[in-house]
């Protein structure tokens, strides 16, 4: 029985740690602090297995080598990013195989970072900053469409897997995706179930792809109300869903 608990760290950043309830062994997801990490494993008499990273920013990766001052294991990270305490450099279609864990399979997600990668098990997906709960990244280093045709790659993953995502931004997310879609009443429930637990201070991390496709603008690039919604502000025909997606992501840089 594998449990996926978050670790807040900083404003909204959550650091994942599997748990196999079994073993008490556990694998630490984009450690951007290692304090409160630290501090879970010795509440919880944990062992730690590994670490895995998904891109370089620091808020996911600031904590790799406080922690390693403590905990001799293997670091996998992304092959096109440099990120010091990474130990195994990994690429798409690289398959990590640890004791007692299920297989992680790689995905290549540039588009907020050029190496950006996500880790898939289980039916778990740990994408980083790429997918968000009800949105996605900002384009950082990538183009539209690299980030698009990632979406797009995740996507395409079964409904039922679960997206953990690197931060909480799910509520300011989905009142963006009610402006795309005002006539979308699964955004509406959404937004509703999410206001509760944020009330109650409880996370609305993780989500499932399939609830993904349904209220995540960003994942609807080829919805024809979302396409008008865009061209009546933009004032343009747009064509291709990368231009669709490309004026929706500078939407959302600029909504409050």
């Amino acid at each position: 029985m594998i449990q996926v608990v978050p670790i807040l760290a900083f404003k909204d950043n959550y650091i994942w740690c599997l748990v196999n309830e079994e073993t008490k062994h556990c694998i630490i997801v984009d450690p951007g602090e290692a304090k409160p990490v630290l501090a879970y494993l010795k509440q919880f008499n944990l062992t730690l297995d590994a670490l895995l990273i998904t891109h370089h920013h620091w808020d996911h990766t600031n904590g790799i080598r406080s922690i390693l001052k403590h905990y001799t294991v293997p670091v996998f990270g992304p092959a096109k990013e440099k990120i010091v305490g990474v130990t195994h450099l990994i690429n798409e279609g690289d398959k990590i195989e640890l004791a007692h864990w299920p297989i992680f399979e790689i995905l290549a997600i540039p588009g907020h970072t050029l190496g950006h990668i996500a880790y898939i098990g289980n039916y778990f997906l740990f994408c980083g900053d790429t997918l968000f709960t009800g949105g996605c990244g900002r384009l950082f280093e990538g183009t539209a469409e690299q980030m698009l045709n990632s979406l797009n790659k995740l996507s395409r993953l079964p409904d039922e897997t679960k997206v953990f995502c690197g931060h909480e931004y799910t509520l300011a997310n989905l009142h963006f995706a009610q402006t795309i879609e005002p006539n979308n009443l699964h955004i509406k429930e959404r937004l509703e179930k999410t206001r509760e637990l944020r009330q109650k201070n409880l996370p609305s991390v993780p989500s499932s792809l399939a609830e993904e496709r349904l209220t995540n603008p960003f994942l609807r690039c080829d919805n024809p109300e979302i396409k008008t919604r865009i061209e009546k502000r933009t004032g343009r025909k747009l064509t291709t869903p990368v231009e669709i997606f490309s004026y929706l992501r500078q939407w959302k840089n600029n909504f409050k």
